[in-house]
């Protein structure tokens, strides 16, 4: 009993400790954009004698705690990797839970009084959403829908993702849109870069410029995630803790290090 009550105090001055952290954050700059690489799940259960099914549902978890810590320090967009087109290589028992998880969780976030709702977060899913089960479409369709009109914040969730897949599809919709131009303006022929990154899956769902792009587990490469948008000014993190693991105390050194930076700008 005394313990429970010691592990319940503990819990409760840790959680104003954090809360009152990320205050002081928000205080200083603040990046608009956030991208995670949520990786790692799959060793994080083989490393807690787990199923992997498990460390996937560890792994959203993970994704609530960090929107949350995002929406209070303010970060305006986060884009979160969660299904590589990759990935449908992967075992049909996997591929199959991962859709389920996906299903139920989406599902979970659009309810009443969850996340979405308490700060104002518009849900977008970028990727070929129309190679995923129509049960999974279906509550797709129904959380975007929901969350449309949600205009403090936005959540990007990758599922059927791939970058070079999104580069060329925006690369075919600027295209098309010059073809229409042309018709009425013969001269105006040429596709800039412009162009092609307003057709991009993030410019298209509102997102900002990305400023952050976290990795996590250890691995130091992209993975076909935000190639075009991971620009010069995208500060790029490799964290070795796997994604079920990360939390407020692996995330605040980055914001510090972009605060660093940020100020040492504006000095400059």
């Amino acid at each position: 009993m005394l313990g429970r009550a010691l592990r319940w105090i503990r819990a409760k001055v840790v959680q104003k400790a954090e809360r009152l952290l990320l205050r002081i954050l928000a205080a200083g700059p603040i990046p608009k954009h956030v991208a995670f690489v949520m990786d790692g799940n799959r060793r994080y259960a083989r490393s807690h004698q787990q199923p992997i099914n498990q460390g996937h549902s560890e792994g959203f978890v993970a994704l609530r705690r960090m929107l949350e810590a995002c929406m209070r320090l303010e970060i305006r967009c986060v884009s979160a990797y969660a299904f590589a087109m990759d990935n449908f290589k992967r075992s049909p028992e996997e591929i199959e839970h991962l859709m389920d998880l996906a299903h139920d969780k989406l599902m979970e976030m659009s309810r009443h009084g969850q996340i979405l709702e308490e700060y104002g977060v518009r849900l977008n899913v970028l990727g070929k959403t129309a190679l995923l089960p129509e049960r999974v479409q279906e509550v797709i369709r129904h959380v975007e829908s929901i969350t449309r009109n949600n205009n403090k914040a936005i959540l990007n969730i990758c599922i059927a993702y791939s970058s070079q897949d999104e580069i060329t599809t925006a690369v075919n919709s600027a295209v098309r849109l010059s073809l229409d131009k042309e018709k009425s303006n013969p001269d105006n022929r040429e596709i800039t870069e412009h162009d092609i990154d307003a057709q991009l899956f993030t410019s298209l769902a509102g997102s900002p410029p990305l400023d952050i792009l976290v990795r996590t587990s250890g691995v130091k490469r992209l993975s076909d995630f935000l190639l075009w948008q991971s620009s010069e000014n995208t500060q790029i993190h490799f964290s070795k803790a796997y994604w079920p693991e990360f939390g407020l105390w692996d995330f605040v050194p980055i914001i510090l290090d972009y605060q660093r930076k940020a100020w040492s700008q504006r000095v400059l």
